[in-house]
């Protein structure tokens, strides 16, 4: 009897994740797909972010109810507990992601009947390409509790939040040089914005995979860094 109980807790909660899994998919699309309308002023692709938004919030609600009802059931313990308490964790991070991208498909649509840049976005090009790629190894890490790939994450947000930085500081100058692109200066600073705080809820997510795995709570805390070194 307790090896079928067993069994099927291990099915519930594999089934749980892949269905985690497939809303990180729909998320990367999201990202990749707000920031591109963004570049291009595409408002076709932009009204698309945030008419799939929905689908990321009943992803979070559908998830969330089967996290409460395995542990309900199943009252798990230890180990098993940790890997549900970051599973739910990993699809608000996922849901927050999602507002993010709705964030830059929104300024999207500001930018849409503005002239393109000279420069063609070139910083907010860099910054999201280097967003995807910090959010594809968060969830390789998450799908393989890597805590090494977990570790390279906490990396990859320095790196983002120079970024961001650098274009903060970028826009603050074109605004005081020429006072008539303020406007697509803001939206362009709040769009870069939003990807910073992609950048952080990715290190969340790397945050628990290193929870799930050793039991350690490495948020407010230097021993993620004890690790990389």
């Amino acid at each position: 009897m307790h090896k079928h109980i067993s069994e099927q807790y291990d099915l519930e909660l594999s089934q749980i994740r892949d269905t985690l899994m497939e809303m990180a998919g729909l998320v990367e699309v999201q990202v990749n797909n707000a920031c591109t309308s963004l570049v291009n002023h595409d408002m076709e692709l932009a009204e698309e972010v945030r008419d799939v938004e929905s689908r990321l919030n009943q992803f979070e609600v559908d998830l969330d109810d089967r996290c409460v009802s395995i542990i309900a059931k199943r009252q798990p313990t230890a180990g098993d507990l940790r890997a549900i308490v970051s599973v739910m964790k990993v699809i608000t991070d996922l849901e927050r992601i999602g507002d993010e991208a709705d964030r830059i498909a929104k300024m999207a649509l500001e930018l849409a009947d503005s002239e393109k840049p000279e420069h063609q976005y070139a910083e907010f090009r860099a910054i999201h390409a280097n967003v995807m790629k910090m959010l594809k190894r968060t969830l390789d890490a998450f799908a393989r509790l890597d805590v090494e790939s977990a570790l390279r994450v906490f990396e990859d947000d320095e790196n983002i939040d120079r970024a961001y930085n650098k274009i903060v500081r970028q826009s603050i100058e074109t605004m005081q040089s020429n006072p008539q692109e303020v406007e697509r200066s803001v939206s362009l600073m709040w769009a870069a914005r939003a990807l910073e705080r992609i950048g952080d809820h990715a290190k969340n997510i790397s945050e628990y995979v290193i929870y799930q795995v050793k039991g350690h709570d490495v948020r407010h805390s230097d021993v993620a860094g004890e690790m990389l070194e």
